[in-house]
């Protein structure tokens, strides 16, 4: 038994992380393209150190990917490597805090079935990565403070520099375990020279970023100030009920342990920071009506904890009893809901499935009334029909007034899916986010092709409007949905004078 817990101890982690990225791969290209993807492929085809709502790295990523030619499959790669290494680093780091195979078992599993971290490695999005290099630093600092491995602390400020270059939330974490560092005696790890060479290697990596935004006025903290007008705002008992859900009921008492051992269980003392850091990012999150997913980089983190907390109680016919339950439920659920998660089910599947089992999609956005299916779904649909819609509106139009028409659409869903889909059209306008700043991309159009939800408020700026179509695909978000397809003849004044009056961040 001995032999085998040690082989299982060597062995497993890495087994367990293939077995994990060959069922993310294997759905991968189930459904098309998510409207972010579209986005940031479009982003990454103009190289830049920043963009307005995000850093380079996942643009330059799914841009060089979509070169390849493998569809949605292939910019999926990256996030089923994610999904992979999460749990080999979960079990890796259950190993560290001296847990046994049990305890690396329960700390795999949960977060390889977890529903929000299956549906979060779904697609490629700055989201994705969180949940493994925040569980990677909090890894390293621990390893750091538990082994003297000043190697950990410099690799720590690599993985930040890095993290920092997918997604600018990391600040939030980094806050957090600075705070939790300095509350707790851990905070020796601050005295050590390898600390701040790490720090410093981070601010490196992150500098281009940050210089990007700054020299264009930081657009990324107006955006952040804009969602929290668009996220619905929820209180705080349904938002911790969601966050019980999402995360899977049965696994709460894993991640639950993971927040309370640490100040009561003497061997794992030395992890409170970890606790005070999560804190730190709740209630930030919490202040800035953040979505739910903008905690789940924690969870691997807790549940580790948990795993090593509980596993050593499960002892006797008793607790392998109460463990067996907990473990079968958890899967139950999970596969109950992966679903909702994953593109297992096709559409219309989905929709009855989801109506059956009486879940319905969450509103976590303003906009979001009437969706029938998930976010993560509705939005990898439809978007070819709408630009087959449009560009039959554009056909209508005379030859020689496309030549002075431009394309205009009212979110950067809209104007990459033409970017990326269309034939024959030109570089599409939008207001939102990075294309108010690529601004009339080198076009002095007359007129514009709208996509508009009321094309009566473009008469006052035109000298006629003529509606050429309607946009509509059954599955995809409802917002999207019966938009006027509208050409603005004779804009007035130009469009470059009312450019700016056309920014939307969000």
């Amino acid at each position: 038994m001995a032999l085998q817990e040690m082989r299982w101890r060597e062995t497993g982690p890495l087994a367990a992380a293939l077995i994990v990225m060959a069922c993310h791969l294997a759905l991968g290209g189930r459904y098309d393209l998510f409207r972010d993807e579209l986005y940031f492929i479009v982003c990454g085809l103009h190289p830049a150190f920043g963009y307005a709502d995000q850093p380079p790295v996942v643009p330059l990523m799914a841009a060089s990917l979509y070169k390849l030619g493998l569809g949605a499959w292939g910019l999926r790669i990256p996030t089923a490597i994610a999904a992979g290494a999460l749990v080999w680093l979960a079990m890796r780091f259950v190993r560290l805090l001296g847990g046994g195979g049990l305890a690396m078992g329960l700390a795999g599993l949960a977060c390889a079935i977890a529903p929000m971290l299956m549906g979060l490695v779904s697609t490629l999005g700055t989201s994705a990565f969180e949940p493994l290099t925040w569980t990677a630093i909090a890894y390293l600092l621990v390893k750091a403070a538990r082994e003297g491995d000043d190697r950990a602390l410099i690799l720590a400020g690599l993985v930040a520099g890095v993290a920092l270059e997918i997604k600018y939330s990391m600040v939030f974490w980094m806050l957090g375990l600075t705070i939790g560092l300095v509350a707790m005696p851990e905070r020796r790890l601050l005295r050590r020279r390898a600390f701040w060479i790490g720090a410093l290697l981070a601010g490196l990596i992150a500098l281009p970023s940050f210089l990007w935004q700054y020299a264009h006025g930081f657009p990324f903290l107006e955006l952040g100030a804009a969602a929290r007008n668009k996220n619905t705002e929820v209180a705080l008992l349904p938002f911790v009920g969601n966050q019980i859900f999402v995360m899977n009921p049965a696994l709460a008492p894993l991640w639950i342990a993971g927040l309370i051992a640490p100040l009561v269980v003497r061997q794992l003392r030395d992890l409170r920071f970890l606790v005070i850091a999560a804190l730190v990012v709740f209630v930030i999150v919490r202040i800035g009506h953040g979505k739910d997913y903008y905690l789940a980089p924690l969870y691997p983190m807790l549940f580790v904890i948990g795993a090593a907390a509980l596993a050593p109680l499960v002892r006797g016919v008793a607790g392998k009893t109460i463990a067996g339950v907990g473990v079968t439920a958890a899967a139950a659920f999970s596969t109950l809901v992966a679903p909702l998660a994953l593109p297992i089910l096709s559409p219309s599947v989905l929709e009855v499935y989801m109506q059956r089992i009486g879940i319905a999609p969450q509103q976590q956005e303003r906009n979001f009334t009437g969706t029938t299916l998930p976010q993560v779904m509705a939005d990898q649909l439809g978007w070819r029909d709408f630009t087959e819609q449009v560009e039959a509106a554009w056909n209508r139009i005379p030859a020689a007034e496309r030549a002075v028409t431009a394309i205009k659409a009212d979110n950067y869903g809209g104007a990459a899916a033409l970017d990326i889909y269309g034939t024959g059209l030109p570089p599409v306008l939008s207001g939102h986010n990075q294309y108010f700043l690529w601004g009339l991309r080198g076009q002095e159009p007359v007129n514009v092709l709208s996509i508009e939800h009321n094309p009566e408020d473009m008469r006052p700026y035109c000298e006629q409007v003529i509606v050429l179509g309607k946009t509509w695909s059954r599955y995809a978000m409802p917002h999207e949905n019966g938009k006027s397809i509208a050409l603005c003849r004779g804009v007035k004044p130009s469009l470059g004078e009312l450019w700016p009056q056309l920014k939307l961040y969000w």
